[in-house]
């Protein structure tokens, strides 16, 4: 199959990143013409100018809309992308100069109408960056949770890093107004309609997670209260796994309780467990300060996502209110 790849890039509020990844853009090393597609999403501070100084370098299509938020922006570029595949990026992600040829050697050797990637983190990155980036990826978290190499068909890919053919995009009707958890949502609809994904694991991004402590609380907590919701949707794709964070701080909580009255042993266990996570990120990062950092998140990472959800669990399996009633905050209002 003959590939044209359209990039798909919303931004809002975001010149600064929007330049880096534009610069990742063009130190590419495939050497076919491809698009970016750009939607500034509302923004009120715009990226019209520094987009610009790349008009003579990429073949950009730029677009500014009413905010609506990132998944109906994604929708809105592909449907004006001219491109037969469309790779859907984050605007604070910086791509390697080979991601391109590593994308278009996968497809070709064998072709899925969906792919996702993972991220990394770029030497550049602050500390913090590389400790979040750690907890959200390392397998001894929950980055093994949506799949990995071998689970072919079963892999959901993440709308910071997702490629889509244009016949799915057409087909399933793109991504709903949920946010967080739009990318999983369309990934099931892709499923369901009989299509395949898959990781590409040579086709990474540098994803810069701008985020300080509370707001990466705030951002895995919306992700554990989506999970439930999306069960709720797609009833075929519960996994017990889901409970794991839920479990865990729930376990720990219990362990301390049991420590207060002379009993050690589980605390001893989850003592067990930080330290070889805390080993494990020293060898991942090769940093003391990120491993003990990564501690820190891995924490933040458990509690928020667990206590998010748990309390969406009980209020959408025990209220009569349909999910967009109960949480109004996790859905965008389109036209």
């Amino acid at each position: 199959m003959d590939l044209s790849f359209s990039f798909i890039i919303p931004v809002y509020n975001r010149p600064n990143e929007i330049k880096e990844l534009l610069d990742s853009l063009q130190e590419q090393t495939y050497d076919k013409t491809f698009e970016v597609v750009i939607v500034e999403d509302g923004s009120t501070i715009s990226s019209e100018e520094v987009i610009g100084k790349y008009v003579d370098t990429l073949a950009i299509s730029y677009y500014q809309k009413p905010n609506s938020g990132p998944g109906d922006s994604r929708n809105y570029g592909m449907s004006r992308a001219k491109g037969n595949y469309f790779i859907v990026l984050d605007s604070d992600c910086i791509l390697p100069k080979q991601y391109l040829v590593e994308a278009e050697k996968s497809l070709i050797e064998d072709y899925v109408h969906c792919y996702g990637g993972p991220d990394a983190a770029h030497e550049s990155f602050s500390t913090v960056q590389k400790a979040i980036n750690y907890a959200m990826t390392s397998f001894l978290t929950t980055g093994g949770i949506r799949g990995g190499k071998k689970a072919v068909n079963k892999f959901q890919p993440r709308s910071f890093n997702m490629g889509i053919s244009k016949e799915v995009f057409e087909k399933v009707g793109g991504y709903g107004n949920i946010h967080p958890g739009e990318d999983p949502d369309l990934t099931i609809r892709i499923w369901n309609n009989g299509y395949s994904s898959k990781l590409i694991s040579q086709a990474y991004v540098y994803h810069k997670r701008r985020i300080d402590w509370n707001k990466f609380y705030i951002q895995v907590n919306k992700f554990g209260m989506v999970r439930p919701i999306l069960n709720k949707w797609h009833p075929e794709t519960k996994k017990i796994t889901y409970w794991f964070p839920t479990v865990f701080c729930l376990g720990f909580l219990f362990s301390v309780l049991l420590a207060v009255l002379g009993f050690t042993v589980l605390l001893y266990v989850y003592s067990f467990y930080f330290l070889v996570l805390f080993i494990d990120a020293i060898f991942k990062t090769s940093k003391l300060k990120v491993a003990f950092l990564s501690l820190l998140a891995t924490a933040i990472q458990f509690f928020g996502y667990g206590y998010g959800f748990l309390k969406s669990t009980l209020y959408i399996n025990f209220s009569n209110k349909k999910p967009e009633e109960i949480f109004p905050k996790l859905f965008f209002k389109t036209k």
